[in-house]
């Protein structure tokens, strides 16, 4: 798979290097002639990639999150300096990843120091301040990073063909649901490339590869679709049990974050059949809600079910965050994974349900459990703790663990998800 992810990437390499080189050299690449007035899709502007439940939607993404992508070549002494505001959010991180597409590094929202005078919302639950008194700055380097400078390794410590890595921004439950950023701009950026200092700002919109024709877009498209897609194929083994949730097999080759874990269920449709998914709802900091994301005492950062296609390109289809969850009076969550014609709203309307749609039927799914960061006191009964220890999560994950079972919707409609269970 990695040899197959490599030569996909070679085509790009020409592109990323050449393209910085004849930026230092003091030409930008000029824009897309298809491309809207004052926008680049190529490295002459910054945060080219986005990815999210609408725009490129691939490698199952969660719903309620955004993924800014910047691909970079790092030579000997080359680094890319970050300025940026934390944003409004429940979660923040920066992320680098070779040509496997596996992490390389992560630098997480409350390990990165603040700039003087500034606060970092994310270290201690204080009152948010003003973008203005929420900066920071941060470098990728090639080598080892010192975290007391808030650098971030941009190449695998062993080494790899070539020197081409991506930079990912993840921005999870911005406050304002209208600003997937967070309320603040994306961090600029400032290759220093063989002793020049290039500045590029972030793009005026993001460049969807399917939207244009070119080496870059054919290139960006085989890695996205094809590499990605290949990986997300193999994330679960091909024996696992319909409606039982397990470790995947691996999340390698899926730009994985190493502050998330997941189990997954596979599901098939059958008319007239739903999946009913119950389980213990962990506690999380409501940001939504005003809450500060360092709120202390809290199992988890945050945690979503989302259910997804399991076919090329693997895009998500609907999730379920914590916040948006309902949760019955004994603190556990009930989800229905329906169809519009298995459970209309009216059906739902003052039950403890929370139903994810089905999407296409014709489609095998897999749903995915997510828990990020959970607390000391949590994590006996984390899916990071069931992978660990390699235990099976339905013994080592106790309540929290969700059990599924498909269910007649004239059952679940007539006699509730107890009837389901028995």
């Amino acid at each position: 798979m990695f040899a197959q992810v490599k030569r996909r990437l070679g085509a790009i390499v020409g592109v990323v290097v050449g393209t910085l080189c004849a930026m230092v050299a003091g030409v930008t690449p000029a824009p897309a002639s298809a491309a809207p007035q004052g926008y680049a899709p190529g490295p002459g502007c910054a945060w080219q990639l986005m990815s999210n439940s609408t725009d490129l939607n691939v490698a199952f993404p969660d719903a309620n999150a955004t993924y800014w992508v910047l691909p970079y070549a790092l030579g000997p002494g080359d680094s890319i300096r970050l300025s940026g505001a934390f944003p409004a959010a429940r979660y923040f991180s920066l992320n680098t990843y070779g040509t496997d597409l596996d992490t390389v590094d992560t630098l997480r929202d409350n390990q990165i120091r603040p700039d003087a005078g500034s606060v970092n919302p994310f270290a201690a639950p204080v009152a948010l301040p003003p973008a203005s008194k929420r900066t920071w700055h941060a470098t990728v380097v090639p080598g080892a990073a010192d975290r007391s400078r808030n650098e971030i390794r941009g190449l695998p410590a062993g080494g790899q063909a070539v020197p081409v890595g991506f930079l990912i921004v993840r921005i999870y439950v911005p406050d304002d649901p209208n600003s997937p950023n967070g309320g603040v701009t994306l961090p600029n950026v400032t290759f220093s490339i063989a002793g020049r200092s290039v500045p590029v700002a972030p793009c005026a919109q993001p460049f969807d590869p399917r939207d244009y024709n070119g080496p870059i877009a054919q290139a960006l498209t085989k890695v996205f679709d094809d590499a990605i897609g290949n990986a997300a194929a193999a994330s679960l083994p091909g024996n696992a049990r319909e409606a039982t949730f397990v470790n995947p097999a691996s999340t390698s080759g899926l730009f994985p974050n190493g502050d998330n874990k997941y189990i997954g269920s596979l599901l098939t449709y059958q008319p007239g059949r739903v999946a009913v998914i119950r389980g213990k709802a962990p506690t999380f900091p409501d940001t939504r809600a005003g809450q500060s994301p360092a709120t202390p005492g809290e199992q988890l950062r945050y945690w979503s079910m989302c259910q997804n296609d399991k076919v090329t390109p693997y895009p998500v289809v609907a999730c379920a965050a914590d916040y948006a969850t309902r949760v019955d009076a004994d603190g556990y969550y009930t989800y229905v994974v329906a169809a519009p014609s298995d459970l209309t709203p009216s059906q739902v309307a003052g039950s403890d349900l929370t139903v994810i749609p089905w999407g296409s039927t014709s489609v095998q799914k897999v749903v995915f459990l997510r828990n990020m960061l959970p607390s000391e006191q949590f994590y006996p009964d984390s899916v990071q703790a069931s992978q660990a220890n390699k235990s099976d999560p339905a013994s080592s994950m106790g309540p929290y663990y969700p059990r599924a079972t498909y269910c007649a919707a004239e059952t679940l409609r007539a006699s509730g998800w107890q009837a389901c269970y028995r």
